[in-house]
């Protein structure tokens, strides 16, 4: 039974016909489908794993730029995050799978989408690649995550211009002012921003002005199951 999505906002019901790339365990390509469809439970006790990014920006100080999700949101509205995640789309330059051209393509569009950040502070040269989780988590009775998920780290000065519809409010944070977030039960964080935290974020975090090292093409982190 299709999901009955007229209570949601208008902006966010359309995304949600946006096509997302369909990957198997190995994330390799085998299909594509829309944003509703990769994101119902339903589906998702099924199987349907899609393709994802997060990015992790951090300013000149070392300090990581954390995003509150919208009351807009479908998924996970209102719960802080890292400073974007989203999905490459099923379009030819998002399914660039060399260097992983088409999720870093994906992550500067979004960033400007969501955070008006203007793609030339966040050459695409830029993103360091670091690895993939893969992880399941459900939003509520009805919505979820299944996802392979490229990590990116960035380090950028940039001008903030927010879409309201995609963010309730933004912080840049320390790593003691991250871990008293987590600490404190009041603050809402989405779930894979936790496994990412409390599996990679603080270590990778020490090693900021070397991150290169950690590179890591060939491991799919399985988080969470």
């Amino acid at each position: 039974m299709a999901p009955d999505l007229s209570q949601y906002d208008e902006e966010q019901v359309r995304l949600m016909e946006e096509m997302c790339i369909v990957v198997d365990e190995n994330d390799n390509k085998i299909g594509a489908d829309t944003k509703k469809v990769c994101h119902l439970m339903e589906n998702i006790h099924k199987g349907l794993l899609h393709r994802a990014f997060s990015v992790f920006l951090f300013d000149s100080e070392n300090r990581l730029l954390l995003q509150q999700r919208a009351s807009e949101k479908i998924t996970f509205p209102d719960m802080w995050t890292n400073t974007c995640c989203s999905h490459p789309l099923n379009r030819e330059s998002e399914l660039i799978e060399k260097d992983q051209l088409g999720a870093r393509t994906a992550a500067q569009r979004k960033l400007e989408h969501e955070l008006g950040i203007k793609p030339e502070q966040v050459p695409l040269d830029n993103f360091k690649y670091l690895t993939r989780i893969h992880y399941v988590a459900p939003s509520d009775g009805q919505w979820g995550e299944h996802e392979i998920d490229y990590i990116f780290f960035i380090k950028a000065d940039v001008t903030l211009d927010v879409s309201p519809n995609e963010v309730r409010d933004v912080k840049y944070v320390t790593p003691d002012e991250l871990h008293a977030m987590f600490a404190d039960p009041d603050v809402p964080m989405t779930p894979w921003f936790k496994l990412i935290c409390n599996t990679f974020l603080f270590k990778w975090w020490d090693k900021i002005d070397t991150i290169e090292t950690e590179r890591d093409e060939k491991t799919i982190h399985r988080l969470g199951f």
